[in-house]
């Protein structure tokens, strides 16, 4: 079993209110909680309407499908048009018991 947490930060250029900002980051914590199902929560720069902080955790049976797993996640974060990735800090955390 491993578990990894990671935290991304987010520049979303276009917001130009906090109604913008959490339009853009809703949808894409909607999108990557349905598809990968992860636990994911916007986490930190509330009151800034550009800058977002998302975490995710997740739980899976092995390490090398959880990192593909993770890779796909930062992948449909990059992905995303109205945002710039600024930073990706995933921490994987492996138990062989």
């Amino acid at each position: 079993m491993a578990f990894a947490v990671s935290v991304a930060e987010l520049h979303i250029p276009s917001a130009r209110s906090l109604k913008e900002k959490r339009r853009v980051v809703k949808s894409l914590v909607e999108r990557i909680h349905s598809r990968y199902r992860v636990s994911i929560a916007e986490t930190d720069y509330h009151d800034l309407h550009q800058r977002a902080e998302i975490s995710i955790a997740v739980v899976h049976r092995n390490g090398k499908e959880l990192d593909r797993l993770l890779e796909a996640i930062r992948r449909t974060m990059d992905d995303l048009p109205e945002a710039v990735l600024l930073s990706w800090h995933p921490e994987v955390i492996e138990s062989r018991a």
